[in-house]
């Protein structure tokens, strides 16, 4: 399906309010190859919910994509630093070759919201008592664990994440500290304090560190002694959502986005700020769509800024001026995907669109499961995602599924079952897909 209509590419959940709550038919044989067993019952469609966002045109456009290509690494949120990984590589039958217990899973007062991270054969993970984990990429077996937690903590467990560069391990966690670890060993090399909470994973690159932390404040860092080089402090929030958006580097220019909204772009060798922009929406209906916050990452992708808030407002800007080349109201907590000249994103109504890079036209909407109980309208689906790999987009639910679309026109290819919820994207490297659930199970497909 649609491999002989890519064409070279040609150009190098969980809510909580802080302060306010507490907080596919088988993926065809051409995704996983093994069979399930059909479950007894009248079968209904989940497919068919409300839709709230339109095509712009009711033609269909063909959806030319990049061919796919094999990642060798998946080193920090979002793949690589300007979190443009286009169309990743992985093959036509994968299998499940192993999972493997990676620490504590979430419970009533922890979460786990930090995706793996992959490089050099190994695979990185934060579990839900701040405790990272390495293990071995092709067999699953643990190669070093180690826990963050600092002396006599016993609160502030919900990590930011994790990233990778030159063999070290860096880590921002919950207790206000940036860490970093030899990759072989987990043996810490420095821990710096930044005087409040971090949610959002950091990003490296170029031997400087950048992380945000709850107090809208972006600090750059020296990767290797943790030594502040300078900082950048945004516009305070009272409430949030859980988690936040990693910041994206790329040409010099680091990307922040903040939880009031705000989306700043800062050269990163001065923190001399280029330009700023806010994604808040004229129309918001609740207490929750009054969220402006940039949850999902901002995207850099051969001069664009591609981003999206939680309270109804995506767009693209030109990273050299500030200007906006398209914006539309459309909101998401999860982070968007670029692939050549397409955008996919998944929206707050729970609808799955595949936009224009070009000028933000909706080109097809495919609505998701809502509730787990349909009937009663109870237990919300969370979904997360997309990422694109070989012509399948695949995002994971809070209903213990992960299912592929077709990123040509949105058809629902398959769905697998996983072992529990999943709450955060999978990520793809060297050909596999490892998917971690909210008890800390990670899988592996190849």
């Amino acid at each position: 399906m649609g491999k002989a209509r890519s064409k070279p590419f040609q150009l190098a959940g969980i809510i909580v309010l802080i302060g306010v709550l507490t907080g596919c038919q088988a993926i065809k044989q051409k995704y996983f190859s093994d069979k399930q067993e059909p479950l007894p019952g009248e079968r209904i469609s989940v497919m068919q919910q409300e839709q709230i966002l339109k095509p712009d045109s009711a033609i269909a456009e063909e959806i030319l994509l990049p061919a796919p290509t094999i990642n060798p690494s998946w080193p920090q949120a979002g793949g690589y630093a300007n979190h443009a990984m286009h169309h990743i590589l992985i093959a036509d039958n994968l299998k499940e070759i192993w999972s493997a217990n990676t620490g504590t899973g979430a419970d009533n007062n922890t979460r786990i919201i930090s995706t793996p991270i992959a490089a050099n054969n190994q695979i990185f993970t934060i579990d839900a008592e701040s405790t990272v984990n390495s293990l071995d990429a092709k067999t699953g077996a643990e190669i070093w664990s180690t826990n963050l937690t600092p002396p006599e903590e016993d609160d502030g467990h919900v990590s930011g994440g994790l990233a990778y560069d030159d063999n070290i391990v860096y880590a921002s966690t919950g207790f206000a500290d940036v860490i970093a670890m030899n990759s072989k060993d987990g043996k810490i090399l420095w821990r710096k304090s930044l005087g409040a909470p971090l949610r959002s994973a950091p990003t490296v690159r170029g031997g400087r560190l950048f992380v945000v932390s709850v107090e809208n404040k972006l600090f750059a860092m020296n990767a290797k002694t943790g030594e502040i080089l300078w900082t950048h402090s945004g516009l305070s929030e009272s409430a949030s959502l859980l988690g936040g958006a990693s910041p994206a580097v790329d040409s010099g220019v680091v990307v922040a986005a903040y939880t009031s909204g705000e989306l700043v772009a800062l050269k990163v060798d001065t923190g001399r700020v280029l330009w700023q922009d806010t994604l808040t929406a004229i129309r918001r209906t609740d207490i929750v769509s009054t969220l402006a916050q940039i949850r999902g990452r901002p995207i850099i992708d051969r001069g664009l800024v591609i981003a999206i808030s939680h309270s109804g407002m995506m767009a693209a800007i030109d990273l050299r001026t500030g200007t906006r080349v398209w914006d539309r109201e459309i909101g998401s907590m999860e982070s968007p995907w670029v692939a050549g000249d397409y955008i996919y994103a998944i929206t707050n109504e729970n609808e799955v669109i595949a936009m224009s890079r070009t000028d933000g036209r909706i080109l097809w909407v495919t609505p998701l499961p809502r509730w787990e109980d349909e009937t009663d309208k109870a237990d919300p689906i969370i979904w997360s995602g997309p990422i694109l790999a070989s012509d399948r987009l695949i995002i994971t639910g809070s209903n213990e599924q992960a299912m592929a679309l077709s990123p040509y026109d949105g058809r629902k290819l398959g769905i697998i079952s996983m072992p529990d919820k999943v709450s955060v994207a999978p990520i793809v490297a060297a050909g596999a897909v490892f998917f971690l659930t909210d008890q800390a199970e990670l899988i592996a497909y190849r």
